[in-house]
């Protein structure tokens, strides 16, 4: 399945993540956290496709991604950054690894935040967002995406990690044993992992180390 959508808008979140706001076909749906394999309506580049994750609540009238530009990459997300309103996106069928099974550790790197945005975004709107912490790991302060709105969904259940700058207004440290077993209070809870593969790896591997079920822990790369 391929549907040919719209670009309405184009929002500039953070100095190299974008987001685009496009029209949804009629009686498109996702789940929360699931991605679709996108590309630009473009001679050249509609068969270039690329993962990206819905970040729209599934019941908006518009779809939405949230997508960091690699301009020194010479591909499609150069390419995006260079799209405006009224060009079109080529979106096909969802799938996702990541799906909201219960409250738990939200452990995100970077990019890997995006397919919890839906999320939860979802559970806010529902009242549900109780129970979940979200670790959010990123190079420098100016990276993280979207904070004063996770801040206001989960308040002091949002931890900023600050990796490469030493002047951080947040918490300086990287996503090591140390970090997560002075973080994490109930190992019983449910553990969803996203971020750059080697990150993702890691994290499941100090885990399973400290007694997390493996059964109660999602991972995704992105």
């Amino acid at each position: 399945m391929e549907e040919k959508v719209k670009i309405k808008s184009i929002f500039q979140v953070t100095h190299d993540v974008k987001q685009f706001v496009c029209e949804k076909p009629s009686g498109y749906s996702f789940t929360p956290g699931h991605a679709t394999e996108v590309s630009i309506n473009k001679e050249d580049w509609k068969d270039e496709k690329r993962p990206f994750t819905f970040t729209s609540l599934k019941d908006a009238d518009d779809l939405e991604f949230t997508i960091k530009i690699y301009p020194d990459h010479d591909g499609v997300t150069e390419q995006l950054d260079k799209l405006k309103p009224g060009d079109e996106l080529i979106v096909r069928d969802t799938w996702g690894a990541i799906e909201y099974k219960g409250p738990g550790y939200i452990i995100a790197g970077g990019a890997g935040i995006t397919p919890y945005i839906a999320i939860l975004r979802e559970l806010d709107k529902k009242g549900e967002i109780d129970g979940n912490r979200l670790i959010f790991s990123n190079k420098t302060d100016k990276d993280i995406i979207l904070k004063e709105e996770l801040d206001r969904m989960l308040g002091d259940k949002a931890t900023y990690l600050i990796t490469d700058q030493e002047d951080t207004k947040y918490t300086k440290a990287y996503l090591d044993k140390e970090f997560l077993k002075k973080e994490i209070k109930d190992l019983d809870k449910r553990f969803y992992v996203c971020g750059p593969p080697k990150m993702t790896e890691a994290i499941n591997d100090i885990l399973e180390e400290l007694g997390a079920n493996p059964d109660s822990v999602q991972l995704d790369d992105q």
